[in-house]
């Protein structure tokens, strides 16, 4: 074989532009390339008669040539149409992902520059309610509307929907999973004790043995018990609620205090119990409707601080002190590489202006201003001049529509109306998959 033919294959072509050359053009021939000289003439070249390539080998490397050709287009291909699905179409990865998804996609949530997810609507959603309330023996039977009466459940088919971002819906085994291990504390009021119910309802839908699910010290549950704990011993977590109305410590009556003051309530000291509210892994707090005159001033408790009682001080400025405080110890005490903070905000009730109690049967068409609170703003002030991160879950606009989600006359007192509490089912669950949300991202970050 003197030369390449024309009907040469792509591979020789290839070589040739390694510069090797024919025997027929050079009798005489020093090869500087390395590839060069490995394919050289016997008669070009004398490196002690090494044979001259076979066609099959040829044929080889012509092949592998192309492998890698064909291999490396398509590779080119998939990141081009990958890369141009994330930019075009990120929302559909939440879709797809669920909540893996939306931890990624959703990151800007909480600094607020891409999407207020609390910006939203109320949408009617026939997927809902998430639980069935009579199947579910911790939750109380004063907030089990249907039970006690009510007689439509329009109230219970409504989902939030951010205006642009989503809510990942709750997954009942992803969750159960995520808390694997982990210790979820709430701390607060009744609203706080109404929310915590409201998890552990959704959290047993993923249960086959309910049995598995008990309260630690074998409580019923009731408002008037002042820890409840619940563990899901199959997955070795707790949810846990500590009733704590104020979050700061009730104080003992001064013997030389005028006449009217018939308590105090410590400003700058937390309630006592906070030793055990510190090893959580989860922390959620809330505080606001003991914070009326019809529940301190009017029953004769007055504010302190330190040694000096603070007899003029208003209601509001009291607020501000007690969540001070709240942030103080929160800074010297919070593990932050353990512990994930969130504070919910506010919940607007529905009384009309007479102190009267009408349950709607759709959400209302507008706030009548209940979607603004004095405490929410100061929360979110607290919140944002400290440096452990805290998440900040605001309900309060979203619930000020809820006009239909209260107890009413649907409550195990029906001579009481109640238009402050929450039926459940109902608009707590909807607090709880955005607890999730914030919970789950921050476990990512």
């Amino acid at each position: 074989m003197s030369s390449f033919t024309k009907s040469t294959s792509f591979n020789r072509r290839a070589l040739s532009s390694l510069a090797i050359e024919s025997p027929r053009n050079s009798s005489s021939t020093a090869f500087t390339s390395p590839i060069g000289s490995a394919f050289a003439s016997p008669r070009t070249q004398n490196f002690g008669g090494s044979p001259r390539p076979s066609t099959n080998r040829l044929k080889e490397i012509s092949y592998l040539f192309q492998v890698l050709i064909i291999v490396g287009t398509i590779v080119s291909f998939l990141v081009i149409i990958a890369g141009g699905y994330l930019y075009v179409v990120p929302s559909l990865g939440q879709t797809f992902l669920g909540y893996n998804g939306a931890l990624l996609l959703n990151s800007s949530v909480t600094e607020n520059k891409e999407c207020d997810i609390f910006d939203g609507n109320w949408v009617v959603d026939e997927k809902y309610p998430l639980y069935n309330a009579s199947e579910c023996p911790f939750l109380e039977k004063g907030f089990n509307c249907l039970a006690n009466g009510r007689e439509n459940d329009e109230y219970l088919k409504w989902r939030w929907k951010p205006k642009h971002c989503t809510v990942p819906r709750f997954e009942v085994h992803d969750v159960l999973e995520r808390l694997r291990g982990k210790r979820i504390v709430f701390v607060g009021d009744s609203m706080s004790r109404t929310q915590w119910e409201s998890l552990i309802c959704m959290l047993m839908t993923g249960l086959e043995d309910k049995g598995s699910v008990y309260e630690v010290n074998g409580n019923i549950i009731t408002k008037r018990i002042r820890f409840l704990g619940v563990r899901f011993d199959t997955f070795n977590f707790t949810v846990e609620f500590y009733r704590s109305v104020f979050l700061v410590q009730p104080g003992k009556l001064r013997w030389h205090a005028p006449k009217r003051v018939k308590s105090t309530l410590k400003l700058d000291v937390l309630d006592v119990i906070n030793h055990e509210w510190s090893s959580a892994d989860f922390l959620i707090f809330n505080t606001g409707q003991w914070w009326v005159p019809g529940k301190l001033f009017e029953i004769g408790c007055y504010f302190q601080v330190g040694n000096s009682l603070r007899l003029g001080m208003s209601i509001p400025a009291a607020y501000r002190v007690a969540l001070e405080t709240w942030a103080s110890w929160m800074e010297n005490t919070i593990d932050r590489n353990k512990t994930r903070v969130l504070f919910r905000t506010f919940e607007p009730s529905h009384w009309s202006d007479h102190r009267s109690c009408n349950v709607t049967k759709y959400p209302a068409p507008d706030t009548k201003g209940r979607d603004r609170s004095i405490f929410t703003e100061m929360i979110k002030e607290v919140v944002k001049n400290m440096t452990i991160p805290v998440s900040v879950l605001d309900v309060t606009s979203m619930s000020a529509f809820r006009s239909d989600g209260h107890v009413g006359l649907w409550s195990d007192n029906p001579l009481v109306p109640d238009c402050s509490h929450w039926c459940l089912p109902g608009v707590p669950d909807i607090w709880n998959e955005i607890l999730l949300f914030f919970l789950f991202r921050q476990q990512v970050q």
